[in-house]
């Protein structure tokens, strides 16, 4: 019983510490991204541009982030070399993530899109794969 119980309260805590690392690199994964928009404006993006405001910003990362650790924790449990699989899709997956950025640099079909905010939006793609590998790294273990 002892055994049981200390398997139970092991693995709420494993779970518990895994939700603490996903909230906290939510968290900065949105700081960093505001420092992001903000940078964006400042280079002339528009203050009101969709994408570049917090609601936007913030539903994608924790979706992103969410997605994301769905994907690695898949990864991991039905690769036979899960470190191997991770080093060759992560990259992939991010490179696929910009896919709609280079798209909608070219097209411009947001209404209000610039260069800056269309690099605004590239950057924090990057940002937010920049924080959760380590982060997802952190809570595998």
């Amino acid at each position: 019983m002892t055994t049981s119980t200390s398997t139970v309260a092991h693995g709420s805590r494993s779970r518990l510490r895994t939700v603490a690392i996903l909230a906290i690199c939510v968290a900065v994964a949105i700081a960093v991204n505001a420092l992001i928009a903000a940078v964006a404006v400042a280079a002339g993006a528009s203050a009101t541009y969709g994408p570049l405001t917090l609601p936007a910003y913030a539903t994608f990362s924790i979706l992103g982030i969410l997605a994301g650790w769905i994907g690695w924790t898949l990864v991991a449990r039905h690769s036979r070399r899960p470190g191997r699989t991770l080093a060759l899709l992560v990259p992939i997956i991010t490179v696929i993530s910009l896919v709609p950025d280079l798209l909608l640099l070219a097209f411009r079909f947001i209404p209000g899109t610039t260069t800056p905010a269309a690099i605004g939006l590239m950057a924090m793609h990057l940002a937010v794969v920049a924080l959760a590998v380590p982060a997802y790294r952190l809570a595998s273990r």
